[in-house]
């Protein structure tokens, strides 16, 4: 259940217990804004970001903050169940071998182009888009870096599942970089007194119409992207197991802007870090390598504008992880259970279990926002 903070214009509800003071802080910016409406909502993993806290819900009237959705548009989580209840550690290695093989993590991309088939569709002026449209041709289908991750699991259904985390590549990213920087120059025109990092565009404006233009783009780029790679896996899984029947596939994104209903009124919600949960629908919260993720379905909080968690969270920034965290203390217990993990170097110890939250605590926190469906245990990952 929520906790409330009453001391900015608009109450700031939190469901978690203790947020670090920059998070705190960014929430009661977005609680201060002219056209925030009714309340800001945090979600149980939420940490400091950049103008809006990571695990954050803002509710507008007429006006859209790039910075609000973020600079990796449409990332979100895809997962699937497979018929098997099994596989051997000899199989599970060689599906891992051959998905890295098959899909480019970090900075790198494919070295051809792939079927356009897999771009979504370029319709009106979609000005960004169309200058990085080539190049993402050769991006869609790669997982990225950060916390993104590939990963084989084994659910509490008795099914091996496969789960992906990932986004938009350089294509959003370009697209949100270029309209807050817009935003931010049109602010300073209007004298306008909101925060640089919470520049924004009015309703009725054209800056309003292209930025969702290019954004639905992005969030639509960042499925193809997880399907293609969904696809890559599910071939490698055949490829070493034989036939095997897949279900049909899960994708929640979450770092986006929608026009939802709520409290009576047509509202844009800014989901940055969190997932919708509407009553009923099916959705992912992911912890981290060594902990368990969940097949969840929402409960349709209204407090919660209809969200929840998009993960653990992080308790501390990736290079405090490098700094403080040590690579045999992390990945010995991982080892001890036989999951096949990322955690090899110093400087993969930014995504080690210890630089998260306690995944268990923070589904506690949001028992009002989401039933859990499936707990899952990780086998095996790839980590951007």
């Amino acid at each position: 259940m929520e906790q409330v903070i009453s001391s900015e214009r608009l109450p700031i509800k939190l469901w978690l217990e203790d947020l670090e003071e920059g998070a705190l802080q960014q929430a009661k910016n977005l609680a201060n804004l002219p056209f925030a409406f009714k309340h800001i909502a945090i979600m149980p993993d939420s940490h400091q970001g950049y103008g809006m806290p990571i695990g954050g819900v803002l509710a507008t009237e007429d006006a859209i903050i790039p910075n609000a959705v973020g600079v990796d548009i449409g990332c979100g989580m895809c997962s699937l169940r497979t018929d098997r209840k099994e596989i051997d550690r000899d199989d599970l290695k060689s599906i891992m071998s051959i998905i890295r093989k098959t899909v480019p993590v970090g900075f790198n991309h494919h070295d051809q182009q792939q079927d356009e088939k897999w771009m979504p569709e370029l319709n009106g002026n979609l000005e960004i888009v169309e200058q990085e449209y080539e190049s993402a041709q050769s991006q869609v289908g790669t997982l990225g870096g950060g916390n993104h991750f590939i990963e084989i699991q084994k659910g509490s259904d008795g099914y091996v599942w496969i789960m992906i985390h990932s986004g938009s590549r350089n294509i959003g990213y370009t697209v949100a970089k270029h309209y807050n920087q817009k935003a931010k120059e049109l602010n300073e025109k209007w004298k306008s007194e909101t925060r640089t990092d919470l520049a924004f565009f009015p309703r009725d404006t054209k800056e309003f119409d292209d930025y969702i233009r290019e954004m639905d783009y992005c969030i639509e780029f960042a499925l193809n992207n997880r399907k293609l790679m969904m696809e890559r896996v599910q071939n490698a899984i055949t490829d070493v197991l034989g036939e095997v029947d897949f279900s049909d596939f899960i994708n929640k994104p979450h770092n986006f802007a929608s026009l939802e209903n709520h409290f009576g009124k047509n509202l844009l919600i800014h989901r940055k870090g969190a997932t919708r949960a509407r009553e009923g629908e099916l959705g992912m919260i992911p912890g981290s390598q060594g902990s368990s993720s969940f097949i969840v379905r929402g409960k349709g909080n209204r407090d919660a504008f209809e969200s929840c968690s998009h993960g653990a969270g992080r308790v501390m920034s990736r290079n405090q992880a490098k700094k403080t965290l040590s690579v045999e203390e992390e990945s010995k217990p991982l080892e001890e259970r036989g999951i096949l993990h990322a955690i090899r170097h110093k400087s993969d110890l930014d995504e080690a279990p210890g630089s998260y939250k306690d995944i268990q605590k923070v589904m506690e926190l949001q028992k009002d926002l989401i039933e859990i469906v499936i707990e899952l245990e990780p086998l095996a990952v790839v980590k951007g």
